[in-house]
């Protein structure tokens, strides 16, 4: 299992309540420092770090997935994760993380434009590397996010589940009178079957209906997903996301009543939600293991629908991510960083906090 992380040493002066700005520390990686050293390990080609945490994480799947997730996209291409398998070719760890790059290769050939054979033939290798994967460790997730990840690409989605000639027909509904969306319904299934309310299978199935279906649609899966859960946790930030989503749609260019979207009851009912269902039942002491991302969007809509925000930045510390707040300030036109009223919007929720 991995190391406890400090309480108190991922939040300097910004815990205390001061106004400090110095301390900002852009990285969806938040205080997981182990995480942080095999990134770094990673980008020198080294991957001896990275194959160690992933064995100290054990059957941990939630930060499994997570840990992962952010292995890929911090190693940039990826060749570094290809030596390790050609070492280590039993490895099942090397073969999900082979699977995670060539699942992100074909996603990014997809929105660059590539030749849709050329993205078949990326699909189809990464959906060979997840069969592999699968085969290695059938219990763990990892696998099947990436299959319903790359559900998203043009194609049939059936055709990225090895089971679908099983399935019970039709493939893409789900047997709930309260969801009628067509989607890649078996692929979740077997997510949660292994890791019941994935944090990521639940974005992936958003992102789905996003690119499938437009914004409207991903809101209609979110706001279902957080009405259907009894205990929904992190999946209570789902809305969030989706509503992110929506304004850009709306407002990407700045036009409209851009910042009125924000100071809705709608936004209002799933940030308070969020805070309340999830981010205040979680005790102070586990703050470090919250996604960074989830918490950068909580806060944004907390500070946007003006609720108090001030306990949100407190677990933020000094990491921060770009989203949402790059979209929100490239839509407004603002010519100065997104870093900027990030800093300003955290100094003001952190000195209310310390007048109160």
């Amino acid at each position: 299992m991995p190391r406890p992380l400090s309480t108190n040493a991922h939040l300097p002066a910004v815990q205390r309540g001061t106004e400090t700005t110095t301390d900002l520390i852009v990285s969806p990686v938040g205080a997981d420092a182990d995480l942080r050293a095999a990134i770094e390990d990673l980008k020198l080609g080294r991957y001896r770090a990275a194959r160690d945490l992933l064995a100290r994480t054990g059957p941990n799947w939630a930060l499994r997935t997570r840990r992962s997730q952010l292995l890929a996209a911090g190693a940039g291409e990826g060749g570094v994760f290809k030596a390790w398998l050609e070492e280590e070719s039993g490895s099942a760890d090397a073969s999900m993380m082979w699977a995670r790059v060539l699942t992100r290769a074909a996603l990014a050939a997809h929105r660059s434009g590539t030749n849709r054979d050329l993205v078949a033939r990326a699909a189809g290798l990464a959906r060979q590397a997840c069969m592999r994967a699968m085969a290695l460790r059938p219990e763990c997730p990892v696998a099947w996010v990436c299959l319903l990840q790359l559900a998203q690409l043009p194609f049939d989605p059936y055709h990225f589940d090895p089971q679908w000639r099983s399935r019970v027909l039709p493939w893409d509904r789900l047997r709930d009178p309260t969801m009628p969306l067509r989607g890649p319904w078996p692929l979740l299934e077997e997510i949660n079957r292994r890791d019941p309310g994935s944090r990521e299978g639940h974005h992936r199935m958003r992102e789905f209906f996003l690119h499938r279906g437009g914004p409207t649609a991903a809101m209609n899966y979110a706001a279902w997903v957080v009405a259907s859960q009894p205990t929904s946790g992190e999946l209570d930030l789902l809305p969030l996301y989706a509503m992110r989503d929506v304004y850009a749609a709306r407002h990407g260019n700045g036009h409209g009543s851009a910042l009125q979207f924000w100071q809705t009851a709608q936004v209002a009912h799933y940030a308070c939600q969020a805070r309340d269902r999830w981010f205040a039942s979680v005790p102070p002491v586990h703050h470090g293991w919250l996604s960074v991302l989830d918490l950068n969007h909580l806060a944004h809509a907390l500070v946007a629908c003006g609720e108090d925000a001030r306990a949100v930045f407190e677990a933020m510390g000094p990491y921060a991510t770009p989203e949402p707040w790059q979209t929100i300030n490239r839509s407004l036109g603002r010519s100065y960083d997104w870093t900027t009223e990030f800093l300003r919007i955290r100094s003001a929720a952190l000195r209310e906090h310390a007048r109160g």
